[in-house]
Order: C-alpha cells, then structure tokens, then sequence
C-alpha cells in the first residue's frame, strides 16, 4: 500500500534531493526515510497547572509488564527503516491553470506509481513534480482524452526509467 505524504516539511526534505529520473514534463524525487511526526504535546506538560502535586510523567494507567511493553518506543535504528513507500505530488498552478487538469494529473501520477509495477521501486519518500506545462493549443480541453493519454503515456515511462535503474542496483547486492 502506497502512504500519501501530507507535511510541507515533507515535501520540502524530498525536493531538496536531486531528481532520480526526468522526463519532458515531469520530475521524480526520492529519499530513503519516513514522513516526519508532527510532535505530540500533551496538556500537562505545561508548568502552569491548577494542582501542584500532578505527575510530570505519562504512564500507562495498568503497570504491568505487558502494558509498558506495549507503549515501549522502538529502538531508533528501526525508526529510520522505512518499510514502505509514500507518494506527493506536486502540480503547481503555474504549469495547470484549471484544478480539473491538476486534478487528472495528480490521479494520474498516484495510478502510475500505485500499479504493480511501482511496486518494485524501493520504499521511501516519493515525490513527483509538473516542471513543464502541457501545451495548451494541443490539448485544448482541461480533460481531454487526449491529455489523460499523453500524461499516462509520459507517467508509464518514467516509471519505467526509474524501474531500469533501481534494477541493476538491486540485483548486484543479492
């Protein structure tokens, strides 16, 4: 199952790597890494509390063993693993005037990457940005047919490309 990643923070660790793979209107980034946790803060971790003799500390309400088991934090070194892969996207209003044509391209690329092929592709941040407008005197209607095609056609590609050159890289380590 492919995640969607939602934090700007996100996005912006991912685009700050080069690009795995281009094509004439799209750009494939990718780190290895997992989306970011927002960080939790609870209501009594403040000073300001209306009974002084509160705990500072969240623990389990049942003590046993098997509870503290259960709410242990894993170890750092899994936490970095990521064991699947998150999907952005990224069509900026510049490249697609109309949110119909933004909207197509964005179904378009989680298609592409959601396909069985995709699956090969190693886990981790994805994210995969319109860095060329389509023409527009080509493709007149904002969903033609014809510009679902060509995005689905360019998408397939470079999906491909990208496939072609994790392949190689994973069959020597084997």
């Amino acid at each position: 199952m492919i995640g969607r990643i939602q934090r700007s923070a996100d996005f912006e660790r991912v685009l700050g790597s080069p690009s795995r793979a281009r094509s004439a209107h799209f750009a494939v980034h990718h780190i290895t890494a997992r989306p970011s946790v927002p960080g939790k803060r609870f209501s009594t971790a403040s000073a300001q509390l209306s009974t002084t003799d509160a705990p500072a500390v969240h623990s389990p309400v049942d003590g046993s063993p098997a509870a503290a088991a259960q709410n242990a934090q894993p170890e750092p070194s899994v936490a970095l693993v990521p064991d699947r892969m998150w999907l952005g996207c990224v069509v900026p209003k510049r490249n697609a005037k109309r949110s119909v044509t933004r909207s197509l391209m964005k179904r378009q690329i989680r298609s592409a990457f959601g396909s069985a092929a995709a699956a090969a592709l190693p886990p981790g941040l994805w994210v995969v940005r319109l860095r060329a407008p389509f023409e527009p005197k080509q493709f007149p209607s904002a969903a033609s047919d014809a510009l679902n095609a060509a995005v689905r056609a360019e998408l397939a590609e470079l999906v491909a490309k990208l496939l072609r050159r994790t392949a190689p890289a994973t069959s020597g380590a084997a």
